[in-house]
C-alpha cells in the first residue's frame, strides 16, 4: 500500500510539472477525452503487488494444512511471464524449500521446459495450493476452495498469454469441471480470456514413462502457440 502510495504521488507531482510548464507556454486550458486514463507503468505494478500479496498470505491459515507446513510454497519465476505452469500442490521438497516443483519432478519439469526453449526464469510456476498436504496426498476439496482465490489473484497480477495445467487435479480446479485428464489434453480451454491447455504432471511421469510421448506432444502444441501468439516464426 505505502509503494502504491509514493508512485501516486510521484505520478501527481510529474503532473503538477507538466500543468506549470503548458501554462508558461501560455496554454489555457487542457482537453481530456471521455476514456482518459492513467496507466502508472502497470507491469512494474504488478511485480511489486506480487510482492505484496505474498506478504499478505503467507502466514495464511484458513484450513488446516497450515499446521504441518515448514513453508509457505507461493510461486516462483518471472512477474511478467507469458506463460504460466500450474500443478496441484507441493511436495515434501517444496515445503523444505519454500519454492514449488524443486524435487524430481521439478528437476523433470526444468528439462521438459528446456526442450521446449523456456528458461525456468522466463516462465512462472505455481500451484493451486500452497501448503502441502500430509504424506502428499490429493487436495481435498475444501482445501482447494479457500486457496484457489490466491492462485487466481496470481494469474490476474502476472497476466500470462498462456497457462497450463500440470495434472488432473488443477485443470479440473481451475476449468471447474470433472472431465478426466485424457479428455481435457490435446486442445485449448479458455480460461476468463487466457488460453489454457492440459498435461501430465511431471510426477506422474516418474511413475508412469509410457504418458511422456503424450506430454511431449502437448508442449510442443505450446511452444507452437506461443510462437504464433508473439509472432515468432524462427
Amino acid at each position: 500500500m505505502e509503494d502504491k502510495y509514493i508512485r501516486m504521488m510521484e505520478a501527481f507531482a510529474l503532473t503538477k510539472k507538466y500543468l506549470k510548464q503548458q501554462m508558461d507556454l501560455g496554454l489555457e486550458e487542457i482537453q481530456l477525452s471521455p476514456d482518459f486514463k492513467v496507466d502508472f507503468e502497470r507491469k512494474r505494478e504488478s511485480r511489486n503487488s506480487l510482492e505484496d500479496l505474498y506478504h499478505n498470505i503467507k502466514d495464511c491459515q484458513k484450513c488446516q494444512l497450515y499446521e504441518s507446513r515448514t513453508n509457505f510454497v507461493f510461486g516462483t519465476g518471472n512477474s511478467k511471464a507469458e506463460v504460466m505452469f500450474i500443478g496441484e500442490a507441493p511436495g515434501r521438497d517444496e515445503d523444505l524449500q519454500g519454492e514449488p516443483f524443486v524435487g524430481r519432478a521439478g528437476q523433470l519439469l526444468n528439462k521438459i521446459l528446456a526442450a521446449i526453449n523456456f528458461e525456468r526464469e522466463e516462465v512462472y510456476i505455481g500451484n493451486v495450493l500452497k501448503c502441502r498436504p500430509p504424506e502428499n496426498r490429493d487436495p481435498l476439496p475444501d482445501e482447494i476452495e479457500k486457496c484457489e482465490p490466491y492462485l487466481i489473484e496470481q494469474i490476474k497480477l502476472i497476466q500470462p498469454k498462456l497457462i497450463c495445467a500440470l495434472g488432473r487435479i488443477a485443470a479440473q480446479a481451475l476449468l471447474k469441471t470433472k472431465q478426466p485428464l485424457n479428455r481435457l489434453r490435446g486442445s485449448f480451454h479458455d480460461y476468463q480470456g487466457i488460453k489454457f491447455m492440459v498435461t501430465y504432471h511431471p510426477a506422474a511421469l516418474l511413475r508412469y514413462p509410457q504418458f511422456k510421448k503424450d506430454t511431449w506432444e502437448d508442449v510442443k502444441l505450446l511452444r507452437s502457440e506461443y510462437d504464433r501468439m508473439i509472432g515468432n516464426r524462427s
